[in-house]
């Protein structure tokens, strides 16, 4: 038999990060809520790291940091596109340059 997984909104989350704020204590938080210590200290380190963002996905709060990693790729790839087209373009320069010069000798 197979446990299906909870999920918790952000209202949810953050009343019970209210809650420890007004004093109650971890486990009584876990009995009241019927949640383990770790989802609130996992909640309560998200909340801290980022708190207009915290609990804004499907339980993914690295979304915005995979989307960023993705763009500074893209940016570096054109950035060596551009750095290899800049050098095949002077190589395609000197050798026009060369086989006009050659042309004009005869």
């Amino acid at each position: 038999m197979s446990k299906t997984r909870r999920t918790y909104t952000r209202e949810f989350k953050l009343e019970v990060l209210r809650a420890q704020e007004h004093g109650k204590k971890v486990a009584e938080l876990c009995r009241i809520y019927e949640i383990s210590p770790t989802n609130i200290n996992r909640w309560n380190r998200e909340f801290q790291t980022n708190p207009e963002h915290a609990f804004s996905g499907n339980g993914n709060p690295y979304k915005e940091n995979a989307k960023l990693a993705e763009y500074e790729r893209l940016l570096g790839q054109a950035h060596a596109e551009i750095a290899f087209l800049k050098k095949t373009l002077s190589c395609l320069e000197r050798r026009l340059a060369e086989q006009r010069k050659r042309e004009g000798l005869r």
